[in-house]
């Protein structure tokens, strides 16, 4: 991902867990928060809980490759945090994408 596009500092990802509204997928959670700049910033994450270091990595992985589909399909002006569940260590790529897209849309930040 485009380091425009990350959201990297930890203040700026615990301000979105602690403040923005989340959406809730078996695969994945979204967090999302209005930011006041022009571009949207993403963060993902996936804690101890989805496995050991090899799983976490590849539902991270999982996530990143769905969301370059959605960079530029994402509206302006938000910080989204994306957060990996234990069952998206086993699935597949295109279910991940799915995953990612139904939970873009559920919060309403797919631009037409």
């Amino acid at each position: 991902m485009n380091r425009k596009f990350r959201l990297t500092s930890s203040l700026d990802i615990q301000r979105v867990r602690r403040q923005g509204k989340s959406y809730a997928h078996p695969l994945l959670v979204l967090v999302a928060l209005e930011n006041q700049l022009d571009q949207t910033r993403f963060a993902v994450s996936a804690g101890v809980s989805v496995g050991n270091a090899v799983q976490r990595n590849r539902a991270k992985r999982l996530i990143r490759a769905g969301l370059q589909d959605y960079l530029e399909k994402v509206k302006k002006g938000y910080d989204i945090l994306l957060i990996a569940r234990k069952p998206l260590a086993d699935a597949a790529s295109p279910d991940a994408a799915a995953a990612l897209e139904a939970m873009l849309r559920k919060a309403d930040l797919l631009s037409t």
